[in-house]
């Protein structure tokens, strides 16, 4: 191929030229502290706070709501911590599930170190948590919830507003990661019971190192950073504002084109899976079928080692991942895959494939072609396969 196809962007998105332009003139001309008490500092100063209640306004909540961060991770941090520490007189018990970023899991690893309960709630073989399930294994110590808008690896969409409703009827707090689903599909704060919020500007085409976490009013949260006011006095440090305008930048644009984006990726998407299952023998389509995001496909290829069909696709200008690029370096199959009851040896030969609204149709084809020649290469190099298919003729 003569060209890159790019499709990992779950691991990341290209910043887009017009957020590259909106964040310019605040690293060489409107450069001042938004912290600082003259005139020069306050104009920084408004653009960031509406760049707040723009970011706000894509969730349905208030600009006071929302807390600049690094990115995703350090919000799930904050808010799962900040929640433990502020609520530790009330309980010490918190649910998540199987299938959360390490970001949240690792962080309750960190709490059941220092006296917390944590319940891991398992899914189901599409990736989907039971909210029956769920209710079942709240407790009168439970302070909160965390459960993925959507997962990051397979693309399952999950119930948040049952979620939350839930959580709310036992008058527990909810926090969601939706680093994966903000800018990608509606969500709305209010009506889907949502406490607390994650998100990152770099996976709808913003800069890297800025998010968010939504905090809902009246909900305690001990600080992250202490030192100056900034961020409501609960995260100090100076505003990194060309980031920051960067992501309501970035948060316009994905919102003025969510509806046709939604169309356009789902089409291409479902186009992607049917050449896949079609043409490649001894395939499976991991998270659910319909529940899922619009641009990931996450396919398992029995007889094929994950990692070496990656560099083989790279080697035909095609990117893509093994699964989260968090743990791109283990190698350990995924903890998702292995949660939705893959067994190992064919949980690493998993691909994802994350497409964009600068994906085309032919972006698609040449990459099924792709796929299904690698698959065949490696397959005819597998004593395994070789062995399964004189059975299969036997």
């Amino acid at each position: 191929m003569d060209h890159r196809i790019y499709l990992d962007n779950a691991a990341t998105t290209r910043m887009l030229p017009g957020v590259f332009e909106a964040m310019r003139p605040f690293f060489c001309e409107d450069y001042a502290n938004p912290s600082s008490a003259y005139s020069f500092a306050g104009e920084v100063a408004k653009k960031v706070s509406d760049a707040r209640s723009v970011i706000a306004g894509a969730i349905g909540a208030d600009g006071k709501e929302i807390f600049f961060t690094s990115g995703g991770s350090e919000s799930d941090n904050w808010a799962i911590k900040g929640v433990a520490d502020s609520l530790r007189d009330k309980g010490n018990h918190i649910i998540t599930t199987t299938i959360e970023h390490h970001a949240v899991l690792n962080t309750c690893a960190f709490l059941e170190k220092d006296g917390f309960e944590v319940t891991y709630l398992p899914v189901g073989e599409n990736g989907l948590v039971s909210p029956d399930e769920l209710e079942k294994v709240i407790r009168p110590s439970t302070i909160l919830i965390s459960v993925m808008f959507a997962n990051n690896e397979i693309g399952t969409i999950e119930p948040v507003a049952k979620i939350g409703q839930i959580a709310h009827k036992h008058g527990v707090l909810f926090h969601t990661d939706a680093v994966q689903a903000f800018g990608h599909v509606p969500i709305d704060v209010g009506s889907m019971n949502i406490d607390l919020l994650s998100a990152s500007a770099h996976k709808i085409n913003g800069p890297k190192g800025i998010g968010i976490l939504y905090v809902r009013s009246g909900i305690r949260l001990s600080n992250l950073i202490h030192g100056g006011a900034q961020e409501h006095g609960k995260r100090a440090g100076t505003t990194n504002a060309p980031a920051v305008i960067g992501f309501a930048e970035a948060v316009r644009i994905a919102l003025g084109k969510m509806d046709k984006r939604i169309s356009y990726e789902t089409g291409l998407r479902d186009r992607l899976i049917d050449r896949v299952l079609e043409e490649i023998p001894y395939t499976k389509l991991n998270g659910d079928r319909r529940m899922r995001l619009p641009n990931n496909a996450n396919f398992s290829f029995r007889f094929v080692e994950g990692e070496s069909l990656l560099i083989m696709l790279d080697r035909k200008g095609i990117c893509a991942s093994s699964g989260s690029a968090c743990t791109s370096g283990s190698l350990d199959p995924s903890h998702v895959l292995l949660a939705i009851g893959l067994p190992h040896e064919i949980a690493h030969g998993s691909v994802r494939i994350t497409l964009s609204d600068e994906t085309s149709e032919e972006d698609i084809n040449l990459t099924v072609d792709a796929l299904r020649e690698t698959v065949e290469r490696l397959r005819g190099m597998s004593p395994l396969y070789e062995d399964f298919v004189t059975k299969q003729k036997g």
